[in-house]
């Protein structure tokens, strides 16, 4: 029997066999806890190698501690943190960051996911004020919580913008190898192909970004995600940060085992190129359906259709997907690094049919 495949989140997805490979091939040997052993070592310089370029790497356990702790050494708790209204750090964090970091939390409503210099710029014009909280850090999400991405050209934008106003810049790439496989896509369809690396460079650390948070749990990993620096002096604190917030692993040889084969023959990019095809194929055999609207462009692996009404609950209980907005009657379908085609196909079929049904009983 083929196994259960949702639509919930990518998160949903289990982890890519060879990553699990790893972990049972590592040494039986004991090693330094903490991350002072070899496998973390050769996974830290992997990473810094991803990037091209000076930059100082920790594994942790998960997202929303990526975020948390990296924001800790970004903003006191005088400060702020601008972002979008709809940023995980800002809906679906559970308030960690404004309780653990102390600082305050500055959304901006951006239906697209994406914010512009325009939108940061009237958050700045009570700089000084006693107060108020002094935005110190613009956080942005590659790519947004609602699939969207960030252009290189736009990423440079807002941080040139930032860093002239004095802001750090913050990006959570919990699908950052998504927005990566976008970006080698759209560049190999445009007749200039670009590698792997240079793809991923060029939405995270070539448009001047500060901090990221580089996940990979929802792309193939068992557990664990990367705080990458690269502003050499806000890592200096990021240690102690860490530990404090509880993403020290004593173990860290087998997150370091991970981020190896993850970052070996560029299955990152496999496992996000896969993704985002399969959420290609559902939006557009969805947009052929009458009633259903792509409310959003499908450019990662989440794929946000507006259904016709009476049908969302209907879709959730089958495929399990998110009801994103009630009052649109709009869901959220998350394509899998392992998500089948078939399993797509029954899913677009299964909307067709439903819309007959509809129009039999009216």
């Amino acid at each position: 029997m083929k196994p259960q495949q949702l639509f919930a989140s990518d998160n949903a997805s289990p982890a890519h066999p060879e990553v699990v490979q790893a972990l049972s091939d590592l040494s039986l040997d004991h090693h330094i806890s903490y991350g002072d052993d070899p496998v973390t070592a050769a996974a830290e310089t992997a990473v810094a190698n991803l990037f091209g370029r000076d930059c100082e790497v920790f594994f942790v356990y998960n997202g929303t501690g990526a975020n948390v702790s990296a924001l800790r050494c970004m903003a006191s708790p005088w400060e702020a943190v601008i972002c979008n209204e709809m940023a995980h750090i800002n809906e679906d964090e559970g308030g960690a960051p404004e309780a653990i970091g102390g600082f305050k939390l500055l959304g901006i409503h951006r239906p697209d996911g994406k914010l512009t210099p325009s939108d940061v710029k009237p958050l700045l014009a009570k700089r000084g004020f006693e107060h108020s909280n002094q935005p110190a850090v613009l956080s942005l999400t590659q790519t947004t919580e609602v699939g969207t991405l960030y252009t290189p050209e736009e990423l440079r934008d807002l941080t040139s913008f930032a860093h002239a106003n004095d802001l750090t810049v913050h990006v959570d790439g919990a699908r950052i190898a998504n927005a990566a496989a976008t970006w080698y896509r759209l560049q190999e369809e445009a007749g200039t192909p670009v590698s792997a690396t240079a793809a991923l460079q060029a939405v995270s650390s070539d448009a001047g970004i500060d901090v990221l948070s580089f996940g990979a749990t929802k792309n193939g990993l068992l557990f664990g995600e990367a705080v990458v620096f690269f502003n050499s002096d806000l890592a200096r604190p990021y240690r102690f940060a860490r530990k404090q917030t509880t993403q020290l692993h004593s173990k860290m040889r087998y997150i370091g085992a991970q981020f190896l084969r993850y970052l070996k023959n560029d299955l990152w990019l496999q496992n996000a190129l896969a993704a985002n095809e399969g959420a290609r194929r559902l939006a557009a055999g969805l947009a052929e359906i009458p009633g259903y609207n792509v409310a959003l462009p499908a450019e990662a692996n989440g794929v946000f259709v507006e259904v016709p009404e009476g049908l969302a609950p209907v879709l959730q209980e089958e495929f399990h997907c998110y009801i994103w907005n009630e009052h649109r009657n709009m869901v959220r379908l998350m394509i899998s690094w392992d998500s089948r085609s078939d399993v797509v196909d029954r899913l677009v079929e299964r909307c067709r049919e439903l819309v007959a049904n509809i129009g039999e009983t009216t």
